[in-house]
């Protein structure tokens, strides 16, 4: 049904010679953070990649502890491992998310950060997760790769912790064509963070603050999402619709 708007904003991206941060994903990043209700978004190649700079944008680490769920995706646990940092795992609940009242007999001196899967577009019990993090100091990096759109007591999935990591991966109710991601947060600090780290490290084009990768989101997947988003509500009504029929 979108086909053709798919191709008229491929070929405008096409004909502007503006491949890699331009307007289109400017545009869908404030159209992402109205999506999820957050003061900030910024575009990453893919939500693996996402999960990987939020934990360096936290300056997580050797010798660190960050508690996610067992039964979500390699990525989850392995963003946490290639930091350096140990992923601890805390069994889940009936609703194969994360249970909160497990979480508290795994947190460590050495522990930093809990991150929540939202497996399979059911959000977590974030508002127990959230009161765990507070008593301990520590952060709440929302993973919300399958629940983009979803709301927990009227609150938007990616605005419920600290962070939050999105994959736009095909398999993805809001996809590109190929690999995307998205990380939001309130946070001005956070966002400043992972807008160098997914750039080389650069704070500008001649100034290297700290060695890093090339993450950045392009202008051809992100005007593809842009004709995407606007549908999603519509989409995910659709998705409940066939699941409980």
């Amino acid at each position: 049904p979108i086909r053709n708007k798919l191709i008229n904003a491929f070929e405008k991206v096409l004909d502007s010679g503006m491949y890699i941060e331009g307007s289109e994903v400017k545009d869908f990043e404030k159209e992402f953070s109205i999506l999820c209700d957050t003061s900030y978004s910024t575009g990453i190649s893919n939500g693996t990649c996402a999960l990987h700079l939020a934990m360096r944008a936290a300056e997580i680490g050797e010798n660190d502890e960050v508690i996610t769920a067992p039964n979500s995706f390699i990525a989850s646990a392995a963003s946490i491992a290639v930091t350096g940092a140990k992923p601890i795992f805390v069994d889940v609940s009936d609703d194969l998310n994360i249970d909160p009242d497990k979480i508290e007999q795994s947190i460590t001196s050495k522990t930093k950060a809990i991150i929540p899967v939202h497996l399979t577009g059911r959000p977590a019990k974030m508002k127990q997760i959230n009161e765990i993090a507070k008593k301990y100091s520590l952060l709440v990096i929302e993973d919300a790769a399958q629940a983009i759109g979803a709301e927990y007591f009227g609150k938007k999935v990616g605005s419920l912790g600290d962070a939050a990591c999105f994959s736009l991966h095909p398999l993805k109710n809001l996809h590109a064509f190929g690999d995307a991601g998205m990380f939001t947060t309130n946070n001005e600090r956070l966002i400043n963070r992972i807008k160098i780290l997914k750039n080389h490290g650069l704070s500008d084009r001649h100034t290297c603050d700290t060695f890093s990768f090339n993450c950045k989101l392009d202008e051809i997947q992100a005007s593809l999402l842009r004709i995407q988003t606007p549908k999603l509500k519509e989409w995910n009504e659709e998705r409940r619709r066939l699941a409980f029929n």
